[in-house]
């Protein structure tokens, strides 16, 4: 499973929701799909992500906040997860995209690098620490339908929840982003200002349904 069709899954839900992502591969992927207003791209505070998620899911009860991490980020700040567990707020979503390795700083790239892997390499379970955190929700996906399922239901849902995806070590076609830091940190409070609208308006479907097998009437002939 690759990190950018995940973040292609999700992406149409993510238009009125609160969005913080990680540095490195994580934004510039999710920039590469299109910025809005309303995505803060997290530089230079690895581990920090969920901590500021809680700061405005606390602040912003009635806005759906969308944390999207990775595994060496989480591992930083694995207290992160307890407070989150302890504050409950029912209207966060934590996504971490488990690649088991750091790499955003080289860990996992071609042609060496191999040993900055992580600890979820070597059986580390991120789903499971949030749940013994106290998590209602938490569960880990290998598998992009199931991926795309659990994250709308924790969407829609209502209660804090958490979802590992464990994906390919693969780098982001491009690292560039035409996004100043500081541009960013002002005009995502200021898209924060505005009220959220019902998420059910919003919903557009992310899957081509089935189609329903046509039922053909019998000709009657002519005698009848």
């Amino acid at each position: 499973m690759k990190r950018i069709d995940c973040l292609k899954a999700i992406y149409p839900e993510l238009e009125d929701c609160a969005v913080v992502t990680i540095m490195g591969a994580v934004a510039a992927e999710l920039y590469s799909l299109g910025h809005r207003a309303n995505f803060f791209y997290l530089e230079h505070a690895m581990g920090l992500a969920s901590s500021i998620g809680l700061g405005i899911a606390l602040a912003q009860p009635g806005r759906k906040v969308v944390v999207i991490d990775g595994d060496g980020s989480v591992l930083m700040n694995l207290g992160g997860l307890t407070t989150l567990a302890r504050s409950r707020p029912k209207n966060l979503v934590h996504l971490i995209f488990d690649n088991e390795t750091l790499l955003s700083v080289g860990g996992g790239a071609p042609g060496g690098y191999k040993w900055f892997t992580t600890a979820t390499s070597t059986g580390t379970d991120l789903a499971g620490i949030a749940r013994a955190a106290g998590f209602p929700k938490a569960q880990t996906v290998r598998e992009l339908d199931d991926f795309e399922e659990a994250a709308l239901d924790a969407l829609d849902g209502g209660e804090l929840s958490c979802i590992v995806a464990k994906v390919e070590a693969e780098m982001p076609k491009s690292f560039l982003m035409d996004v100043h830091m500081l541009e960013n940190r002002f005009e995502f409070p200021r898209a924060l200002q505005q009220p959220p609208r019902d998420r059910a308006a919003l919903r557009r479907p992310t899957r081509i349904a089935k189609e329903q097998p046509t039922t053909i009437p019998a000709l009657k002939s002519r005698e009848e």
